[in-house]
């Protein structure tokens, strides 16, 4: 059951009179906990709006229609000349009013041209009311400025309530003389509190939406960047260890020293991998782009393949060492899985503005059925440049590559290369400080 609904249960049972007063109020103090959670459950399923504010409907601004009553005492008593005519001008004119004050509120209904229209028409039966009574009838234009306030906002504003106070002094000193221009005074005044009280409240809950929305994303991105940089790390560590493994196996039977130094690779690389987990976790974890190689290099030779590393340029800012790291990491590791190459180069090349990192590999990609969907189609896909990643671009890994560059200012490519096989190719500012964490997907998903 809702908790509306629930609501609506409890009023039909104190209307019922199942409960006293004095029952109603001992239930309430001893269940306000349990009535405040669904509540606040109630909230959060979207039965109840979370940033309702209380009055801020149309109902806030009804009591002000009571200005009227002095007009409707002289229609009452017969004061009223052709009262059938004023009379129909209050209805008219308190129907507009309630009609623009419950949509003041909302943006989408306040812009409307219905209301707009609907403010224009009560204007015109305000002048039409106080020019033709007077006395009494005057008041109308505080009541007409106060609506006025509610619906026009800045840079409007200045112009129409300057507008309908004039009009307003105008009417009031026709008939009450010079005195007339306290009704003017009145109308400015409502008309510019009205206002400044309707955007201080819009500014208010603006803020609470914010303020909620910053929360709630806030949150998305440390699950992102978490579960992001935990998929990356697992995704490339095992790819290393079960490479280091078939290595460890296949030497064993004629040479243990070799595989020996397979197993204390792979204890190496599992000890890392726990520290820059916990690292992950916690979100102060830095890459070294010397490291990310020569693992790339022990992995590529584990498996088989000639690995060829150059690095050349100035030293790199941390942020740009952990993308680059990133891309290393990355291309390796499918090429491990899944490119069937003999050769790998790494090239990464650094000048004053920018740095340029290069994976190619000779291999033909994995053979059909060895390799999953996603690595036998991209192999053959046409390369695409970040900042916009599609299909093309690769699996889960590459495309995550993508954003996270793309976000530090800088691009990947990747595609087949012109002397066969495939190349990743990345490309960032030198001094990046775009969080690691900021965009993307995790990567261990063949490209």
């Amino acid at each position: 059951m809702s908790w509306s609904r629930r609501l609506s249960c409890r009023v039909d049972e104190i209307r019922e009179g199942a409960w006293g007063a004095r029952e109603h109020q001992r239930y309430y103090k001893a269940n306000k906990k349990r009535l405040n959670a669904e509540y606040k459950a109630a909230q959060r399923a979207g039965e109840i709006p979370a940033n309702a504010v209380v009055g801020s409907n149309g109902f806030g601004l009804l009591p002000w229609l009571l200005l009227g009553m002095g007009a409707f005492s002289n229609l009452f008593h017969g004061e009223t000349p052709n009262a059938w005519i004023g009379a129909f001008g209050l209805l008219a004119f308190n129907s507009l009013y309630i009609y623009v004050a419950f949509r003041a509120f909302h943006q989408k209904t306040r812009d409307a041209l219905s209301t707009r229209v609907a403010l224009v028409l009560m204007g015109l039966v305000t002048c039409g009311l106080a020019i033709g009574y007077g006395g009494n009838w005057l008041l109308f234009f505080p009541l007409f400025g106060l609506a006025t306030g509610a619906v026009v906002r800045l840079p409007h504003l200045r112009w129409v309530g300057a507008t309908v106070t004039v009009v307003a002094g105008a009417a009031s000193v026709l008939h009450d003389g010079w005195g007339g221009l306290d009704t003017a005074y009145g109308t400015w005044i409502s008309t510019m509190v009205t206002a400044a009280i309707m955007s201080l409240s819009e500014a208010v809950r603006q803020l609470r939406e914010a303020r909620e929305e910053l929360a709630r994303r806030a949150v998305e991105e440390e699950r992102l960047r978490f579960s992001r940089d935990l998929h990356d790390l697992l995704g490339h560590t095992l790819s290393v260890i079960v490479v280091k493994s078939e290595a460890a196996r296949r030497l064993a039977p004629r040479d243990l020293d070799a595989a020996l130094l397979q197993v204390t690779d792979i204890e190496s690389v599992g000890r890392q991998a726990l520290t820059e987990i916990r690292e992950a976790v916690t979100g102060y974890r830095e890459g070294s782009l010397s490291t990310d190689l020569d693992r790339a290099a022990s992995a590529l030779h584990a498996a088989g393949i000639e690995p060829v590393v150059r690095r050349s340029g100035p030293p790199l800012a941390a942020q740009t060492e952990v993308l680059l790291g990133w891309v290393v990491r990355e291309a390796v590791t499918n090429a491990v899985r899944h490119s069937g190459a003999r050769r790998c180069e790494i090239s990464v090349e650094g000048s004053a503005e920018r740095v340029r990192l290069r994976v190619w590999d000779d291999g033909p990609g994995a053979p059909a059925g060895t390799g999953t969907p996603a690595a036998e189609s991209d192999r053959a896909e046409e390369p695409v440049t970040a900042p916009a990643p599609a299909p093309g671009i690769g699996g889960t890994g590459l495309k995550g590559l993508t954003e996270r560059l793309a976000a530090a200012g800088g691009r990947l490519e990747a595609g087949p290369g012109p002397r066969g096989g495939f190349v990743v190719r990345a490309e960032l500012p030198v001094e990046s400080v775009t969080p690691v964490g900021s965009a993307g997907a995790g990567a261990d998903a063949p490209r």
